[in-house]
């Protein structure tokens, strides 16, 4: 079972940097990848995966191994090199040693519509400047772990987001009122900060507080800016990353909870979640 873990990794990081012809049926993530960054001229010169095994079980000729990833990947772009970073957990069942599955497990779950509320704006302007280097710094810090000094969530995204803005000194705001303002407090908080929709509502409705303005586009993003994402395209926002880097062309890296990853391209088009009806917002923050 091991050796054939093993191969597997193997099989799978040749894929990303193997020159021959990839065949149907292969990894899709790679596939995917690659076709990303061959539209930003950008190309994968090493790779590096290692994983941990999560959880094993048997059921006769059939072995089910649950597994975490974590990959590195190398990137070259116009003369520019760059490491991009992202962790999965699959699960893959092999029958008597040959695979037969082999799925990734986590996804951008739907959070409930009930904790999707507007903003009330009765309360005095708090102000604050914005510290982007300090937000980055905490992305950096805490892209594939968890702060223990606050809770963590199954989908953690915003909360890791809201956690990098108050990094940033972005001021709290409208407790004890779930549905006014961003905060959390103990085991309390807004809808606004762990919710991806109710965060989207919030920063560009804001007058007091941490607030921000909607660009048209992303290259207008500065590091420590916010990116929404609606995947569905279906009007309800469900994943959040903030900025922590640019590519060769000025373009947006960002990092992110839940599917952990950073200096990933903005656009998500590698991503599991990913639909051609993918929508986005982008949001730079404003002092207050």
């Amino acid at each position: 079972m091991q050796k054939s873990l093993q191969k597997l990794f193997e099989n799978r990081v040749d894929q990303f940097v193997s020159k021959s012809k990839r065949q149907s049926g292969n990894y899709e993530k790679a596939e995917q990848k690659l076709e990303s960054f061959a539209k930003r001229s950008a190309e994968i010169v090493k790779v590096k995966a290692r994983g941990n095994i999560i959880n094993q079980s048997s059921d006769g000729d059939f072995q089910t191994t649950t597994y975490q990833v974590h990959y590195q990947y190398l990137i070259r772009q116009k003369g520019m090199l760059y490491q991009e970073e992202e962790v999965e957990v699959r699960m893959c069942t092999f029958f008597k040693n040959d695979l037969i599955m082999d799925k990734e497990m986590k996804s951008y779950a739907k959070q409930p519509e009930s904790e999707i509320v507007a903003t009330d704006e009765q309360e005095e302007r708090i102000s604050y400047q914005y510290n982007r280097l300090k937000a980055v710094q905490y992305a950096e810090r805490w892209w594939n772990s968890y702060n223990p000094a606050y809770k963590s969530f199954e989908n953690n995204c915003t909360n890791y987001i809201s956690q990098c803005l108050h990094a940033g000194e972005a001021p709290m705001r409208g407790y004890p009122n779930k549905g006014t303002g961003w905060w959390l407090r103990s085991n309390n908080w807004s809808y606004s900060w762990t919710v991806a929709h109710s965060l989207r509502l919030y920063l560009p409705n804001s007058k007091s507080g941490l607030r921000a303005r909607e660009v048209s586009s992303p290259d207008q993003l500065m590091l420590g800016d916010v990116i929404c994402y609606d995947f569905e395209g279906d009007g309800r926002f469900n994943h959040n990353t903030i900025v922590t880097g640019k590519d060769a062309y000025g373009m947006p890296l960002v990092n992110a909870n839940t599917y952990n990853s950073r200096m990933r391209y903005w656009a998500y088009e590698d991503s599991s979640a990913y639909t051609p009806n993918m929508k986005y917002k982008f949001f730079t923050i404003v002092d207050g």
